[in-house]
């Protein structure tokens, strides 16, 4: 085969999140009290419209989680069996081919054709002198460096126009197949559509996704050709990092949960229903943990990984699994350290729950403790659960940026916001200064939050008892 493919450890627990996802709305889509909030969500145009840039967001974590090693051409008299690169990459190193081999020197500024520092350029007379010099790929294909503005004017419109096709391709499959009503015509439901006489907000959906598909066409056309948010200290794409960070930041926001979860379930059911010794036991654990800085104990835990990893570094085969180590870590710390708060609510409304008449009636009748809590409980309580992990979502996004930021985040080589603004810290105090690497990785970062934000808020209106009528 021309490449072998390689599962690391966060690639096969974000597909196992995404198959327990699957399972959930197929198992909500059958339910009617978990279908009614859901039809509530589907009803708000901004949470569609954010849900909407969630989704560009997690197909591309989805797509750079898909990893690979190339099969390296050497000549089968020299080896008896495949060699593959040490290098591992993912579908989206594919499809960003050209953001990621277009490697420049060092710094420089968006869209730019010359460096941005001046270096000492040796003349064919031999003669040496400081001036900028041109960049190898920004504006290569450019006859003339003054026809740069005709030139990015010319791949803009270019991508405008073939994301309109698009997008008008979309919305006319959407008004055909979900809008248009028996008997009535096609351009009656694209008119409808467009107006937003619908349930369904389509018109926010499809503003948000003309958004997406407009970003991706202008990054289609004019990636290749000039290097759009500039380049870092050792001439990498800056936007090219900012689009591989997007993985990094979905699996600390997704996979702590992952982690959280267990731990914040079965302790503050079993807290708030068994009550007595078991209640004590559990809020001393919780307790004493709170009252532990949680920046020391991810500080410790990432210091003993380091440790470990040093002293075991050939039980890692490429650099890949060790940031991949170091990523997973990451997400079991801050998973330990985060489900306490959670914990407290689900004790607090399992105690609750207790007292209804359908619990007492259960206990007379000597059902199991263990069905009672499976069947009657935690099923309502799942609406807390579900808030809860929508709302620390984003929180959990930020707390990898600022964790990169002191230096106790994920690996130092991975791409992350937080690496990103880590990196900037030094860049902020030039002069002139290098802005570029901080606004990417906010601009990213912040449009991923305010989504998920937006979101959450709906879902959290939608599931919360008190907020339905």
């Amino acid at each position: 085969m021309p490449f072998k493919l390689v599962i690391l450890w966060t690639d096969a627990l974000i597909y196992l999140l995404l198959a327990v996802s699957i399972a959930y709305g197929i198992y909500a889509a059958r339910h009617e009290h978990l279908r009614a909030p859901w039809r509530q969500v589907r009803r708000n145009p901004l949470a569609m419209a954010a849900l909407v840039v969630l989704a560009a967001y997690i197909v591309t974590g989805l797509v750079d989680s898909i990893h690979f090693r190339m099969r390296l051409d050497v000549p089968r008299a020299q080896a008896r069996h495949a060699i593959y690169s040490p290098q591992v990459l993912s579908v989206l190193d594919l499809l960003c081919a050209p953001l990621r081999t277009h490697v420049e020197q060092t710094y420089s500024a968006p869209f730019a054709l010359y460096a941005f520092t001046p270096q000492m350029v040796r003349r064919p007379d031999g003669s040496h002198v400081l001036e900028y010099p041109r960049l190898r790929y920004a504006g290569a294909a450019l006859k003339v460096p003054g026809d740069r503005g005709r030139d990015i004017a010319v791949r803009c419109l270019r991508g405008a126009v073939e994301s309109l096709i698009l997008w008008v391709a979309v919305a006319a499959a959407v008004a055909y197949w979900r809008v248009r009503r028996p008997g009535e015509s096609a351009r009656a439901a694209f008119g409808r559509l467009i107006r937003g006489e619908t349930d369904t907000p389509w018109r926010a959906m499809l503003a948000s996704l003309g958004a997406v598909i407009l970003s991706v066409a202008a990054v289609a056309n004019l990636g290749g050709a000039y290097h759009i948010l500039g380049t870092d200290q050792v001439g990498q794409d800056v936007l090219f990092e900012a689009i591989k960070s997007i993985r990094t930041g979905l699996l600390i926001g997704t996979l702590t949960t992952l982690v959280m979860l267990p731990f914040a379930l079965a302790m503050g059911v079993m807290a708030g229903y068994f009550g007595g010794w078991v209640d004590d036991l559990i809020q001393y654990i919780y307790a004493t943990l709170s009252s532990i800085p949680s920046v020391l104990l991810i500080v410790a835990g990432i210091l003993s990984l380091d440790l470990y990893m040093a002293n075991h570094a050939a039980a890692f085969d490429n650099i890949a699994q060790r940031q991949d180590m170091r990523l997973l870590s990451l997400c079991v710390i801050l998973g330990v350290t985060t489900w306490t708060g959670l914990c407290r609510l689900l004790r607090g409304e399992t105690m609750k729950l207790r007292n209804m008449d359908y619990i007492q009636a259960a206990v007379a009748l000597g059902v199991r403790s263990r069905r009672i809590m499976t069947r009657h409980i935690i099923p309502n309580v799942m609406h807390i659960v579900l808030i809860n992990v929508v709302l620390n979502f984003s929180g959990l996004v930020l707390a990898e940026a600022v964790l990169s930021y002191v230096g106790v985040g994920v690996d130092p080589s991975m791409n992350s916001w937080g690496n990103m603004i880590n990196g900037a810290r030094l860049e902020m105090a030039r002069d002139p200064v290098v802005w570029w690497s901080l606004a990417a990785a906010f601009l990213f970062m912040f449009t991923m939050v305010l989504a998920a934000n937006l979101f959450a808020d709906a879902v959290r209106d939608a599931f919360d008892p008190r907020m339905r009528k």
